[in-house]
């Protein structure tokens, strides 16, 4: 069966064009399991090819990934020595500045992008973009897999951590039977679904587990409990000893309430706010409503950072929020 015929030959002619270079594989800041994941299957892959590839990252791998990483050749932007002429390949990044100002300013220009979000703004000289798949791990494996490629055991479980992250444990509306198809072959291929699982989701600290108490005590209900919004204030990471890559995940916990269309997580910054949105369906494009803030992400799953202060922002934020559901067709506001 083939997954993406019809991208294959674009992906082939751009692994030529990288034959004899050295490559820099780039995922976005604050990365998840389908960016490292990315970073990881397709490092592995490339330097199979003859490619000298090497992975790249500005924020640190998170904890719950670190093990994942295995042999793979990976470093942070501050202890990169960049070589002259070196490419770059972007990793599940919706546009150039999501790499963050260090890495863009050091390769502003980016060969190849291989990513599935709404959002893309193809600005790479070559750009794979599947809106409609699960993950970028998802597009990654069915263009190895539509080859004929060969794929070690580490590298289908990385592919498998990324879409099993992606997919929300294949509970997402990008989960189809394409997607259980490519991940059954990559469990054939020696990635451990069990493993993972214990690995992403139950090895929390105690300190993330205070993090989510202090988040599950703001929750607001607005507009008639269409929304939750919870908050994390600068002293909640401060009295827990946590840190940003703590927030991962807890955003899931505003959009399994009963009733809700949107659930939003809102962390204050020294200088800004970051926002996580998440909704049931995608009918209810948060992407659309992230974009109000010169973010975006996926229909079901977005995101967008802004310089203000908690007290400031939530008025407004709502009351875009009122209006983003005010315009959405009438069969989707029931």
């Amino acid at each position: 069966m083939a997954y993406y015929p019809e991208l294959l030959p674009r992906f082939q002619a751009a692994l030529q064009e990288l034959q004899g270079k050295t490559v820099y594989v780039i995922a976005h800041l604050r990365p998840d399991g389908d960016s490292i994941g990315s970073q990881i299957a397709l490092t592995r892959f490339l330097i199979n090819q003859g490619v000298n590839a090497t992975a790249v990252t500005d924020d640190p791998v998170p904890r719950v990934l670190q093990s994942f990483v295995q042999d793979t050749p990976c470093v942070n932007i501050s202890d990169l020595a960049p070589v002259d002429g070196a490419l770059t390949v972007n990793v599940d990044c919706a546009d150039a500045n999501r790499v963050g100002e260090k890495i863009h300013t050091l390769f502003p220009e980016t060969f190849l992008s291989v990513d599935h979000h709404l959002s893309d703004t193809n600005y790479a000289k070559h750009n794979i973009v599947v809106p409609t798949a699960a993950s970028t791990t998802a597009i990654l494996s069915g263009l190895f897999l539509d080859a004929n490629f060969q794929i070690d055991p580490t590298t289908a479980q990385a592919l498998y951590v990324g879409i099993v992250t992606d997919s929300g444990q294949f509970a997402f509306p990008s989960t189809n039977a394409d997607l259980f198809r490519i991940a059954a072959k990559l469990v054939d291929l020696g990635a451990n679904p069990g493993q993972t699982t214990h690995l992403i989701y139950e090895q929390e600290s105690f300190q993330k587990i205070q993090l989510l108490l202090r988040f599950l005590s703001t929750f607001h209900m607005e507009l008639s409990g269409q929304v939750c919004i919870g908050l994390l204030d600068k002293e909640a990471f401060e009295e827990t000893g946590c840190t940003k890559e703590d927030t991962e995940g807890l955003v899931d916990y505003t959009r399994i309430i009963e009733g809700v269309k949107i659930g939003i997580l809102l962390e204050e910054r020294n200088s800004h706010i970051k926002c996580s949105l998440r909704s049931k369906d995608s009918q209810y494009r948060v992407d659309l409503l992230a974009k109000n803030f010169n973010g975006g992400g996926h229909a079901c799953a977005a995101g967008f950072s802004y310089p203000e202060t908690l007290e400031h922002f939530y008025p407004m934020f709502l009351k875009v929020i009122k209006e983003h559901l005010a315009s959405l067709p009438p069969a989707q506001k029931d």
